[in-house]
């Protein structure tokens, strides 16, 4: 852990707020940089339909340029003095999450849990849950 980044994943919520907080606390204690990942999941729906005036594609990049712009204006806020990475990637939220960690070999990753229970927490994808016992590295649930 000590010589890899940490990767932060965020989907710019109040729970994701509180991980990243976490994360570059863990990143100065560590003398580690870290990535700030955002996953732009997929647009749904048919092409066929025809119900949408823009593509699906042409939504999906709108949706890319718009999560730009709100990593922007976090690392505004952000007091880091370690070197950040941010990237957007497209796609299921775990398995673009394990995938970066994958590939940039991180050290930790830093997650929020947005603690859904009951019919909701069935309902629902628990993304935190999939990468915790999923990653090959060690994960941080954030609450």
């Amino acid at each position: 852990m000590r010589r890899g980044q940490i990767l932060c994943p965020t989907d710019f919520s109040e729970t994701a707020s509180h991980a990243l907080s976490y994360a570059v606390e863990m990143a100065n204690l560590y003398q580690v940089g870290f990535r700030l990942l955002h996953v732009v999941e997929p647009p749904m729906g048919d092409e066929s339909f025809q119900i949408l005036a823009i593509t699906p594609e042409e939504l999906a990049q709108q949706m890319e340029e718009a999560a730009a712009e709100k990593m922007r204006s976090l690392l505004a806020k952000l007091d880091q003095k370690l070197p950040i990475e941010t990237m957007i990637r497209r796609g299921d939220a775990a398995s673009e999450i394990l995938a970066e960690a994958e590939e940039s070999g991180v050290g930790m990753i830093v997650i929020a849990s947005h603690g859904r229970t009951g019919l909701s927490h069935f309902l629902h994808t628990n993304v935190a849950e999939v990468v915790a016992n999923k990653a090959k590295c060690p994960v941080l649930v954030v609450k």
